[in-house]
């Protein structure tokens, strides 16, 4: 089967910046190869318009059309255009969209399917933040789903608050994101360091940041001796106006706090392993998720987790057995559970073979890759 995948990212030199979607697509892409399949990555708002392999996946370039007001439209025409192309030459099959932005609202292949996965629209992440959502956006990432041959979701909540924000009653099948669980694995070369907590991700307000050092000046009232590793980009706070979140979040640790904290920055994606193999505990206090792989791959590597409590959550952590769930806004308990596990090397131990167990079950690349090839081939009948 041939699939082809329209992304606004992707993780390579030449694509630029990529995040979870561009990650999520190159590991199902691996897995799908695997299975004998094809895949073509068309990505979107390049700088050029060019063609070259990565991994045995193709990979096209595509060059947003700019024009003063109606670029939007005459970009999906191109990405219609190249799509009919593509299916025409019985190069593709099949094509995937995100729901981010709808991107495929005004593309109308002739007949090849196109499928939208939900990995949280704009729509989705401005309900979760509860702040206003731009009336474009949520109208195009309305009619991309209504016009889809096929849907999917990474979470059930993320399709059951979908419906709910789009005022929809749509069917959504369920398959999560797949992280690659060879990569993602721990390595015993690599010592632990005691008494470490470890936050991996964008410096966001929505990822529960300015939770964090709350939670952070409770840890030490029992445990004075703990240290907090921020790993990741900073990003503006939208709803402040601030341009540094970091700089939000260091006004919220106590003076003795921020002594214990060490913020890394932004590091290369394969670096981030050898943070978490370090680790004692891994924490992600997220208000807004759909399903967050950072999640994954910290449990892949068989790190105990403390996360929030939220829709999403149970459908990665098992409480009490693969990690602990909590709301991030409960401080002191949020701080109990990290503690429980600093100070309980065996709980530490038990909790991240469980989440491996789990990681390898649901969200390794060759079962996600074979659960969304079904999909895709019941949607070709």
């Amino acid at each position: 089967m041939k699939i082809a995948f329209l992304t606004p990212e992707y993780p390579h030199a030449l694509t630029g910046a990529s995040g979870g979607i561009g990650t999520s697509i190159k590991n199902l892409a691996l897995g799908l190869i695997d299975e004998g399949c094809v895949v073509r990555v068309l990505v979107y708002g390049q700088n050029n318009d060019s063609v070259f392999e990565d991994n045995g996946i193709t990979i096209q370039q595509i060059k947003n059309i700019k024009i003063k007001g109606l670029s939007w439209f005459f970009t999906r025409k191109k990405l219609e255009r190249i799509i009919n192309n593509l299916y025409d030459k019985q190069q593709i099959d099949l094509v995937e969209a995100p729901d981010w932005t709808g991107i495929t609202s005004f593309i109308s292949p002739k007949k090849c399917p196109v499928v939208i996965r939900l990995n949280g629209s704009d729509t989705y992440f401005c309900h979760l933040d509860q702040r206003p959502v731009k009336w474009k956006n949520k109208f195009h990432e309305k009619r991309a789903l209504q016009k889809a041959t096929g849907l999917l979701a990474v979470s059930q909540f993320t399709a059951d608050t979908t419906n709910k924000v789009f005022g929809l009653k749509e069917h959504f099948h369920i398959i999560p994101n797949a992280i690659d669980t060879a990569t993602f694995k721990r390595n015993q070369e690599i010592e632990v360091v005691p008494n470490t907590i470890l936050y991996f991700g964008s410096l966001i307000r929505k990822k529960g940041l300015l939770e964090l050092p709350f939670i952070f000046n409770e840890v030490l009232i029992n445990n004075p001796t703990a240290q907090l590793i921020l790993v990741g980009k900073d990003v503006p706070d939208i709803i402040s106006g601030s341009t540094s979140t970091w700089e939000m979040m260091r006004g919220l640790f106590t003076q003795d706090a921020l002594l214990n904290v060490s913020y890394i920055g932004a590091v290369p994606y394969d670096a981030i392993q050898t943070h978490i193999n370090q680790a004692s505990v891994c924490v992600f206090p997220s208000f807004a998720e759909a399903l967050p792989v950072s999640w994954i791959e910290a449990m892949a590597m068989e790190k105990a987790v403390v996360t929030s409590n939220i829709g999403w959550a149970t459908a990665v952590v098992e409480d009490g057995l693969s990690g602990f769930l909590v709301n991030p806004k409960k401080h002191a308990l949020y701080a109990n559970k990290i503690n429980s596990l600093l100070k309980n090397n065996s709980m530490q131990q038990e909790f991240g073979l469980a989440a491996r167990q789990k990681v390898m079950q649901q969200f390794s690349i060759d079962v996600v890759a074979k659960e969304s090839l079904s999909y895709y081939k019941s949607l070709i009948k």
